[in-house]
């Protein structure tokens, strides 16, 4: 068994887990929310929540983190669709 799975519980697996789903931008949501930056900055930091419980590797989880840093400061912003 995962260290993962002794270490954290499953409730909180769960919650963690729809969050993610809740935050993550969707196709339907997309247009609406990518320029919002608490909203980007909400998604990444849950991302990177994911990453802790799952055992990720450090260096994505602080690149997730520096990712939300940018939203917040307004130093990234959504490139747009790539069709278009």
């Amino acid at each position: 068994m995962p260290k993962n799975k002794t270490f954290w519980t499953p409730e909180i697996i769960n919650l963690i887990t729809s969050l993610h789903s809740e935050l993550v931008l969707k196709d339907i949501n997309w247009h609406k929310l990518k320029n919002n930056k608490s909203r980007r900055a909400a998604e990444l930091l849950v991302s990177a929540l994911c990453q802790i419980i799952n055992e990720g590797k450090e260096s994505d989880i602080e690149e997730l983190i520096e990712q939300s840093l940018k939203w917040l400061r307004e130093e990234v912003k959504d490139p747009g669709c790539p069709s278009r």
